[in-house]
């Protein structure tokens, strides 16, 4: 088992990443849990784990209920976030009723906003149960739902106590979920670590594999690289913002075609191709660049193109990106393979040049 420590300047907080550790949940969370605690799960997850956390629960003599949600992007929404506010009312929930996500993104996302709203704030735990989810949405305190303009526009940064990565929950994982956890961590090589992004590219078979030995070290680097970088920046005023390439191209692509109908590691992939794109219009990157990074991209089974649509959807839905400031759309972009950089794009033509061989007539 690998342990990191998350530092923030509201708390610090573990991350346990290993095999088999749902079973020993009731040794390994016990310092990061209340008398009481509520399990938010989905239809998907509940089936496969629930019972192995209410079992541990137990073993500490930990009053618990659990709450259990429609699966899917599309109910990441005020009215599912409203299913987990009357739940908690109903079993009468104090401040110091412990939330646990038991889940992927979705969950993890919903259930930390919760927690930072419920009774103005109760402690909560992550225990993600897809590969994205955990070398990325579980860590570092983005919490939000979605709004139909937008993707993760209502929310709250707000830290967990603990984060439990249990890589043996990923054998039930269906390729395609795994395939988009893969993004995120080709994500983390392309915007700050060469030597991982190599890595990736010599191991890539091993990881669609899932060959236990290279799957811990993927999510060990992933979330090694993201403790360091919400360390330094808890609430993403500077370098935080690095961890959000492509994010512009696949919120988009999220928002037009409908929550759920692309997994967001998708939208992420294809929003790497884009980002590569951007950085060759720039000078930054050259086509031998983009082809290397889509070739890695394509071995994880990702897209690598964007859907067709026009040029003014894509401007109106960038335009509403949480990165933009002061009406001027900032994107997450590479100064070359293994650094990013923050630019501010005035004109959009080099965004139609980006976009060109996918927009539709």
């Amino acid at each position: 088992m690998h342990t990191l420590t998350v530092n923030t300047p509201s708390h610090a907080y573990p991350i346990f990443i290993g095999s088999g550790l749902l079973e020993q949940a009731d040794t390994l969370l016990k310092p990061y849990l209340s008398k009481s605690a509520a399990i938010i799960s989905n239809e998907t997850v509940a089936p496969l784990y629930l019972h192995t956390l209410q079992t541990a629960l137990d073993k500490l003599g930990i009053a618990h209920f659990s709450i259990i949600l429609p699966d899917g992007e599309q109910y990441k929404n005020w009215q599912t976030l409203n299913l987990i506010f009357d739940g908690l009312m109903q079993h009468r929930a104090e401040r110091k009723t412990t939330l646990i996500a038991l889940g992927g993104g979705v969950i993890g996302d919903m259930v930390g906003f919760a927690a930072a709203t419920y009774q103005r704030g109760a402690p909560f735990i992550q225990i993600p149960t897809t590969l994205l989810s955990q070398v990325d949405s579980s860590v570092g305190g983005k919490t939000a739902i979605n709004h139909p303009l937008g993707k993760n526009m209502i929310g709250a940064f707000y830290q967990p106590q603990a984060v439990l990565a249990d890589l043996s929950v990923l054998s039930t994982l269906p390729p395609r979920e795994l395939s988009a956890g893969l993004a995120e961590v080709i994500k983390y090589g392309l915007l700050g670590d060469l030597a991982f992004f190599e890595w990736l590219e010599a191991h890539i078979d091993a990881l669609m594999q899932q060959e236990p030995a290279a799957l811990a070290e993927a999510v060990r680097r992933s979330c090694a690289m993201k403790a360091d970088i919400v360390g330094q920046d808890e609430t993403e005023q500077g370098i935080r913002a690095w961890l959000n390439l492509s994010h512009t191209f696949d919120h988009a692509i999220q928002a037009q075609m409908g929550y759920g109908v692309w997994l967001h590691g998708e939208a992420v992939a294809a929003g790497m191709v884009l980002a590569c794109r951007l950085a060759e219009q720039q000078g930054r990157l050259n086509s031998a660049d983009t082809a290397r990074a889509t070739a890695l991209l394509q071995k994880a089974r990702l897209p690598v193109a964007p859907p067709r649509f026009s040029f003014e959807r894509w401007l109106a839905h960038m335009q509403h990106d949480k990165k933009v400031s002061s009406g001027i759309m900032r994107f997450i972009g590479l100064n070359r393979l293994g650094e990013a950089n923050i630019s501010e794009i005035t004109d959009t033509d080099i965004l139609r040049q980006t976009l060109a061989p996918y927009l539709a007539p």
